[in-house]
């Protein structure tokens, strides 16, 4: 008997850690879809990573009966196109377009400042401090007194900021402020995140997040 996950013949190649790949696992899990897991190891990449993404050769990659997908934003729009049961983008093509400009946004801002923020030291790493303090402001901004960033409904800008909300702890450790008390409403949302099953089974205790980080460090020589 072939399992669910075969016969929708859908894997996904991931690193546990990744905020990019955790999209990917709420996206299926909104969606009921199920999948075969594949944990990478990123120092020595399987051959079927390398053949799946020639181009980046990177996580994740989402496999459809052999076929891949590649680049996070890109795969959870997949999934909501093939799965169209809870559509995570909304249906209005202006509300579709701002949806995803925030999660383009949060591709080109949160990470990077957020590894700025943990590399670096001195006078830069108190720029980073202020850059991710105003980008999480401005997020919160676009959030508003909504309760998800597209209303009443859980989507796709969800889906792309929440991983993120499990790395806070070592952005607020290392950058030594509180989302709590810069960006309540940010804060509060996502303690709703967390509430829903999808990203509470995706996304990882940020206290490993932060040990992983602590890791990276020490490999860096930057402790």
């Amino acid at each position: 008997m072939a399992t669910a996950a075969e016969k929708e013949g859908v894997v996904l190649l991931d690193f546990w850690v990744s905020p990019f790949g955790q999209r990917c696992r709420i996206a299926l899990a909104e969606k009921g879809v199920e999948y075969e897991y594949k944990e990478e190891n990123l120092i020595d990449k399987s051959p079927l990573l390398l053949k799946m993404n020639p181009i980046h050769k990177k996580i994740p990659v989402l496999i459809h009966h052999g076929k891949p997908i590649c680049e996070s934003l890109i795969i959870v729009q997949y999934i909501d196109e093939v799965w169209s049961n809870n559509p995570l983008l909304p249906s209005d093509p202006y509300e579709r377009a701002k949806a995803r400009f925030w999660a383009d946004f949060v591709d080109k801002k949160v990470y990077e400042c957020g590894t700025r923020l943990w590399k670096l030291k001195g006078e830069a790493h108190e720029e980073a401090r202020k850059d991710m303090i105003e980008i999480l402001k401005l997020l919160e901004g676009e959030l508003g007194d909504k309760k998800y960033f597209g209303g009443e409904t859980f989507g796709f800008v969800d889906v792309a900021v929440a991983p993120f909300t499990a790395w806070f702890y070592t952005y607020e450790t290392c950058g030594k402020f509180s989302v709590d008390e810069e960006c309540l409403k940010l804060a509060a949302w996502a303690k709703r995140c967390k509430g829903r099953e999808s990203v509470s089974k995706s996304v990882h205790d940020p206290h490993k997040v932060y040990e992983f980080v602590g890791k990276l460090k020490k490999k860096f020589g930057l402790e």
